[in-house]
């Protein structure tokens, strides 16, 4: 896909929502890790990573057949950060806090947070892909705490 139709997707996004987020994207994350978009709460700006979100679509669903809505639906997620009113509060908690597992609660909670925005702004997403991302983001999250507990 070009970058015209991820930039036509964005835009229609930040439209709908009334965002005020600056938009910025790029081919890889840096690091290594598979990371498909990054809200900068500094800055009020979310960072797409193509190539990622590409890899991430091929790994959960073997085809790039549904690239754009997968796109869609990661940039609605990484909106719901930059429209969450309970961010910078939760994100102070989190770098204040001691107790590992309520660390992981609460970097838990900010990424639900962002999913359950991203349902409500995307009422005509295919449902199984939406819920199929959504599983699959929050799994290691989910795995973190069971592994706390146990």
């Amino acid at each position: 896909m070009d970058r015209t139709i991820a930039k036509q997707i964005f835009d229609d996004l930040v439209e709908q929502t009334g965002s005020q987020v600056t938009v910025n994207i790029r081919s890889r994350f840096p690091g290594g890790r598979n990371v498909g978009g990054k809200y900068s709460m500094n800055e009020h700006k979310v960072t797409m990573y193509l190539g990622e979100i590409r890899k991430q679509c091929l790994n959960i669903f073997g085809t790039l057949d549904r690239y754009e809505e997968v796109l869609r639906i990661v940039f609605a997620h990484e909106l719901g950060h930059a429209a969450d009113a309970e961010l910078a509060g939760l994100s102070d908690q989190l770098d204040t806090c001691e107790n590992e597992l309520e660390r992981k609660k609460l970097a838990l909670l900010i990424e639900e947070n962002a999913w359950n925005y991203a349902v409500k702004v995307l009422p005509d997403a295919d449902q199984g892909i939406l819920q199929t991302m959504i599983y699959v983001s929050l799994q290691a999250y989910r795995d973190a705490i069971a592994q706390e507990i146990a």
